[in-house]
């Protein structure tokens, strides 16, 4: 591809770009450029809104470019503030060793292995010197750092700002200078850091850091509402999420549970074919077709991508054994139901999405093994769905919905 081509493959799904004039240049410059992106080990498993960020490293990684991905063991120790209303946990170096290990291990699920470099922060924060931080807290000035977003928040609210926090984005900034990159990636949570970085550079003499976010993937659970959609970011607190390392039917079940909807937003965020055939296959269901092909593609894409295509293919296999074959329906009405302390009860769910008429009625259908969560018959009446996740629920022969739990 020329540079006008790769540039326009690049931002794919991209948020900010400062600037996509540098970056031309530097493309035009016919050598390997080096792209970092960090993730602080702040939990041992990566789901697939880590991989939102990881998509454009392995783009870059596709036209002959370097990757240098940073696992945070260091900054992690710190806590970064980005979006917190609160100071942060700080966890144990056990934690943190322990999940450092397993994010090194799951990226390589995404990125070319021959095209990256893993390398931990604490390589060069640990040995520096407590002279060299004050000198590195003196290129960067308080009024810019309280422009931050979450910073301004609370300092309006009168919450708490610890003094640490403030180091964080000079100390993750500083890994650019040690490593004089290209580019570097993040989450748009994360452009008030990456533009650190780029100062910062400034300030050292080296050549600054072009800065390119991605948005943050929402959860399976998320729904279109006026035209765009809307729902909690993806979460392993929230059970909204795919982990990289679940088990293959695990994965593809979950895909196959988004609505139509998310499904493009996924194939715009996740998807590795060309944005001409995602755009092809839009047009195609707006003409008519069904949306479950195309979800069933999405999914054996993304799990073969994980696990295999043998894998992915057994996936697909169980789940039309457990769901097609009982002939769930595509057009099901899809409801929004509150939870209270965290789940709620089945029959009442039923009720509230229309599948009964009484919380009686509802009782009795359970107790008589006529209702059906995502393909299991239920018949415990105290049976409860928990909030954060979407369920397939059969309550009758022409009875079904698709519940999503909220609260």
């Amino acid at each position: 591809m020329d540079t006008k081509e790769q540039i326009s493959e690049l931002q794919r799904g991209t948020v900010d770009i400062h600037s996509e004039k540098e970056l031309a240049e530097r493309l035009e410059e016919g050598r390997p450029l080096v792209i970092k992106a960090g993730f602080d080990p702040t939990r041992r498993d990566l789901h697939l809104g880590h991989t939102v960020l990881m998509n454009r490293l392995r783009r870059f990684q596709d036209f002959g470019h370097k990757v240098v991905f940073i696992v945070g063991d260091f900054t992690a120790q710190i806590g970064d503030p980005s979006g917190r209303s609160t100071t942060r946990p700080v966890q144990s170096a056990e934690e943190i060793r322990a999940a450092a290990q397993s994010y090194a291990e799951q990226a390589l699920r995404v990125l070319d292995a021959e095209r990256t470099e893993i390398k931990y922060n604490s390589e060069w924060l640990s040995p520096i010197r407590f002279d060299e931080v004050i000198r590195l807290a003196g290129r960067y000035n308080l009024a810019r750092m309280m422009e931050r977003d979450d910073f301004k928040k609370r300092w309006r609210e009168h919450a708490p700002i610890s003094i640490h926090e403030l180091l964080y984005p000079l100390v993750q900034g500083y890994d650019s200078v040690e490593l004089n990159n290209d580019v570097e990636l993040g989450g748009t949570d994360q452009l008030f850091n990456l533009l650190v970085g780029r100062q910062l550079m400034r300030e050292y003499g080296k050549r600054p850091q072009i800065v390119m976010t991605t948005p943050l993937l929402e959860g399976l659970n998320a729904r279109e509402v006026d035209g765009e959609i809307v729902g909690d970011k993806m979460s392993k607190s929230l059970d909204n999420y795919v982990g990289i390392a679940e088990p293959a039917s695990e994965q593809f079940g979950k895909l196959m549970s988004i609505s139509d909807a998310l499904m493009w937003r996924y194939y715009d965020l996740l998807s590795w074919e060309p944005t001409a055939d995602t755009e092809r296959r839009r047009k195609a269901c707006a003409e008519g077709d069904n949306p479950r092909g195309h979800k069933i593609d999405l999914g054996l894409e993304l799990v073969t991508r994980f696990h295999g295509a043998e894998d992915a293919k057994r996936a697909r296999e169980q789940w039309e054994a457990q769901f097609s074959r009982r002939e769930v329906p595509t057009d099901m009405p899809e409801v929004s139901v509150e939870a209270e302390d965290g789940a709620i009860w089945l029959p009442k769910a039923l009720v509230a999405a229309g599948l009964t008429k009484s919380s009686s009625d509802a009782r009795r259908r359970v107790s008589q093994g006529a209702v059906q969560v995502d393909g299991e018959k239920v018949s415990d009446v105290q049976a409860t769905l928990k909030s954060g996740a979407t369920y397939v629920v059969k309550a009758g022969k022409r009875a079904w919905a698709r519940i999503t739990v909220s609260g």
